[in-house]
């Protein structure tokens, strides 16, 4: 069932430089999907209800990656998500 589409993951490498309000913004943002948010030090883990889908880390400042597999709406939102980083700092995101 799954077969053509397990492996897909998106890569990203960020650097938030108004990590407070990103962070408020993301919390609002998972929120409202109903989605996980879980609020650590320097970085946050957004966990969806979406099966086969890994969490999303987003580190203050670094690199991280996240099997999507391609489920939707999960996938489009973590790209989102990750793009959404630009209005706080920079992002680069590239799948594969």
């Amino acid at each position: 069932m799954y077969g053509d589409i397990l492996g897909h993951t998106v890569y990203y490498r960020i650097k938030v430089e108004r990590w407070g309000d990103f962070r408020d913004f993301l919390k609002r943002i998972c929120e409202g999907l109903g989605y996980t948010f879980i609020d650590g030090n320097d970085s946050v883990l957004v966990i969806p209800d979406c099966s086969l889908v890994e969490p999303l880390e987003i580190k203050k400042d670094g690199e991280g990656f996240s099997k999507t597999n391609f489920i939707e709406p999960c996938h489009s939102i973590y790209l989102l998500i990750l793009h959404s980083v630009s209005s706080f700092g920079s992002v680069s995101v590239w799948e594969d």
